[in-house]
């Protein structure tokens, strides 16, 4: 599996990075960089980690990273098979704190666009009709060059800085760069468990697999994720069970097994815990919708 430890998107000659997305999947790697990264889904559907968060995307989501805010976007495992047809597609913008100059969020006029980038050190995931203004605003942005890009960047900054409608993504915020043997070891993580957790999680074999004690193993992951692997694994789980509940029409009881529970009353007690209501109650307001 590639490491990517800090990636540096935006080149000494350009202000900002604007890229349109087209790929089978997105990049599978946990990673971070220094850039500020504003990020849509425009097709393609998989699980989102962010900080501390984890939550399952879909096409439509907004989504302002700030700098090294640790961030993977997980295509579904459908995405990675040889003989799949899905593809995914998205527009990111990458750009750093200082694309207008040395000193200038520090003017007066600034202030307004220094409050956005400091909200985004955990993350902003935008809704409503804001939002879908932004994403018209991003594929416009794809057509333009030279001083309308500037122009057409600032306004999309203009925007979400003035815009109420947001949720913070991550509980914790992250500084600095990730070393290259903290990337490999995380990426190690997320990958054993996206692949096991249907199933049952030996926690002494992903600790020898990062040469750890599963106490020390334990530990690490606590202080790096804000949440024990037991709760993360819960998470992952809960949170497919949610995409069984409103894309299938499989039974609870079934559910609960596909996703890796040993028993239904386990499975809605932590769907509960997490979703703060029951599975069927989950499904039933889905279906309301």
């Amino acid at each position: 599996m590639k490491v990517a430890v800090h990636k540096s998107e935006v080149p000494q000659t350009q202000m900002f990075v604007v890229k349109e997305l087209e790929d089978k999947h997105f990049d599978p790697v946990w990673h971070s960089h220094s850039e500020y990264q504003l990020f849509v889904v425009l097709n393609g559907t998989g699980t989102r980690f962010i900080g501390d968060s984890i939550k399952a995307f879909e096409p439509g989501e907004l989504v302002f990273t700030g700098s090294d805010l640790p961030h993977l976007w997980r295509s579904d495992e459908a995405y990675f098979k040889k003989e799949s047809l899905l593809g995914i597609q998205g527009i990111v913008i990458y750009l750093k704190e200082n694309f207008l100059g040395q000193d200038m969020m520090e003017k007066e006029e600034m202030a307004q666009l220094k409050k956005l980038f400091k909200r985004s050190a955990r993350g902003l995931e935008f809704y409503g009709r804001e939002k879908e203004r932004v994403i018209l605003m991003m594929k416009e942005l794809l057509q333009l060059g030279g001083l309308e890009s500037v122009i057409q960047l600032l306004s999309i900054l203009l925007s979400l800085s003035q815009s109420k409608e947001y949720h913070y993504i991550s509980h914790t915020i992250y500084t600095g760069p990730f070393n290259k043997n903290e990337t490999d070891r995380m990426n190690k993580v997320y990958e054993y468990s996206l692949q096991n957790f249907r199933k049952k999680i030996v926690l002494t074999d992903l600790a020898a697999m990062l040469f750890m004690t599963p106490t020390s193993f334990s530990r690490y992951f606590t202080i790096r994720n804000n949440k024990t692997f037991s709760r993360f694994i819960a998470e992952l789980r809960i949170k497919h069970a949610c995409k069984l509940l409103t894309e299938t029409d499989l039974p609870v009881s079934n559910v609960s097994y596909e996703c890796g529970f040993n028993t239904l009353s386990n499975f809605n007690k932590q769907f509960k815990e997490i979703m703060l209501k029951k599975p069927s109650v989950y499904k039933q307001e889905f279906m309301k919708l």
